[in-house]
């Protein structure tokens, strides 16, 4: 089964970032990613998704990220439940980030963010709807460590789509994945054997 997602959108706020009773950083932030089509107007719609990211990756994101920011990043979906403080059971769906990219460098950011009034662009601000408006109504502040998800392999830059070039990846991770032509001779077990294969005609299968 697979469970993948990638994103190319701006940050509609700047990330919250948050420790669980156990000391595991969260972030929580939502994205704005725009349509491929215009609606009638004429105008590119976007929609607004709420993303969570764990540990020291979601410290560098706080660190390196603001309102207004062009990110790219690399995760899956997952569904949760927790209940506020009205006792209200609230479901949410969101990005689990296993890996981002800033798509700007500083200098772009902060140009950006002054064209829009020092705060990022108002389109995005619909996107402050989220279940995160409220660090208490998050339903990660009150969970321990067990609430962060464990690291896994697919957090190798091996499967970031964004690649490694950028030194603020979720994870710092620098090995570029080996090349398959440097593999073949492995791969082909026939590759450097010049001989002729002799195959009688009973062994084959048609």
């Amino acid at each position: 089964m697979i469970n993948r997602t990638v994103l190319v959108g701006r940050l509609t706020r700047d990330p919250e970032l948050r420790y669980t009773n156990g000391g595991a950083a969260v972030a929580t932030f939502t994205l704005a990613v725009n349509r491929s089509f215009t609606n009638q107007n004429g105008e590119r719609e976007a929609d607004f998704i709420s993303c969570v990211i764990w540990r020291k990756a979601a410290e560098n994101f706080a660190n390196f990220t603001h309102k207004g920011s062009l990110v790219g990043i690399d995760g899956r979906i997952q569904t949760r439940n927790y209940e506020n403080q009205q006792g209200q059971r609230v479901y949410v769906t969101e990005v689990v980030v296993d890996n981002f990219s800033l798509l700007e460098s500083r200098a772009e950011s902060e140009r950006h963010q002054a064209a829009n009034g020092g705060s990022g662009n108002n389109n995005y601000n619909n996107g402050g709807n989220s279940s995160y408006n409220n660090n208490n109504n998050s339903g990660y502040s009150n969970q321990g460590q067990n609430a962060a998800p464990q690291q896994s392999s697919s957090n190798n830059n091996n499967n970031n789509p964004f690649g490694s070039g950028n030194g603020n990846n979720g994870n710092a991770t620098s090995a570029a994945p080996s090349s398959n032509a440097n593999n073949n001779n492995q791969a082909d077990p026939f590759a450097n054997n010049g001989d002729q294969i002799d195959i009688s005609d009973d062994d084959l299968p048609f």
